[in-house]
């Protein structure tokens, strides 16, 4: 049995599906019972429940053997992450996978980064199996950009010149799916990206490419990001953890790629391209 947590958002959705489609027995920890149908006819077993509820937390962990840990940002994701884990340890899980972050590396100054690196050392500490799945930039953040693109033909960044090995959900869930099916992956820490290192001037290009329609980047000061995305966040904490990730980006921190998706899943990871392809709707005006 494989308990997933973050089952209803796009990357634990689909490797719940990844997953349902291998035959795997699975269970999932929902808040809500309803937004979770799709998981329910993959044949998900469903516990409602919050994971601030360690008894909840206990409840889908029995009987479990491994685990997929998927917790949104917030100043609440280390006590979450860390619960989980110790719950996981009482019910005899063998191996966790997370979801962590390329950016959670020594000397790491971000608040997200920081509770990835002590969330690691808590599993790691645990004496269960691990594997950390680390992307940085996920495709699927762009559509969020869907309005301004439609609208305005524009997409509104803090990222200066600063580039990123951008991966797609779908191929992060594929690598989680992996771990969890797969032998020979505990003990592993994987970064993941897409195939391309690019800056978001690139990025509208291939936008326009894909659309037909000419999409430009701007560059938008910090500050005044931080108050456009302010109403869609949890508070102030999010939004200033957010604004810093963006920062790093915008500073070249993270201009590297890797090629562990071909590596894992025996093809080449989804492309921007492909990516803009499969979400059209999205972005082109009806």
């Amino acid at each position: 049995m494989i308990v997933l947590t973050g089952a209803t958002g796009k990357t634990g959705a689909a490797a719940a599906k990844a997953l349902a489609e291998q035959g795997a027995a699975l269970r999932a920890l929902v808040r809500d019972e309803h937004k979770a149908a799709p998981l329910k006819e993959l044949g998900v077993e469903l516990v409602v429940g919050n994971l601030a509820d360690a008894g909840a937390v206990s409840r889908a962990l029995e009987g479990a053997d491994k685990a997929l840990l998927i917790v949104p940002n917030s100043d609440q994701q280390l006590h979450l992450e860390n619960q989980f884990t110790d719950c996981a340890r009482q019910a005899g899980v063998r191996h966790i996978v997370k979801l962590s972050s390329m950016e959670a590396v020594p000397g790491a100054t971000g608040a997200i980064p920081r509770i990835h690196i002590e969330s690691e050392k808590h599993i790691k500490a645990s004496g269960m199996a691990w594997t950390m799945i680390r992307p940085n930039f996920f495709m699927q953040n762009l559509l969020s950009a869907a309005s301004t693109i439609k609208e305005q033909k524009k997409i509104f960044l803090p990222m200066k010149n600063g580039k990123t090995g951008m991966a797609d959900a779908r191929d992060i869930a594929a690598i989680m799916a992996a771990a969890l099916s797969q032998e020979g992956h505990a003990g592993k820490s994987y970064d993941v990206t897409g195939p391309d290192l690019l800056n978001f001037s690139e990025v509208a290009a291939c936008f326009s490419d894909v659309l037909g329609t000419r999409i430009d980047y701007i560059d938008t000061p910090l500050d005044a990001y931080m108050k456009t995305i302010a109403p869609f966040l949890v508070n102030d904490w999010h939004v200033n953890a957010v604004a810093e990730l963006f920062a790093e980006i915008a500073a070249g921190g993270l201009e590297h790629i890797t090629d562990t998706a071909a590596q894992i899943l025996g093809r080449a990871p989804i492309s921007l391209s492909q990516f803009i392809r499969d979400h059209a709707a999205a972005f082109t005006a009806t």
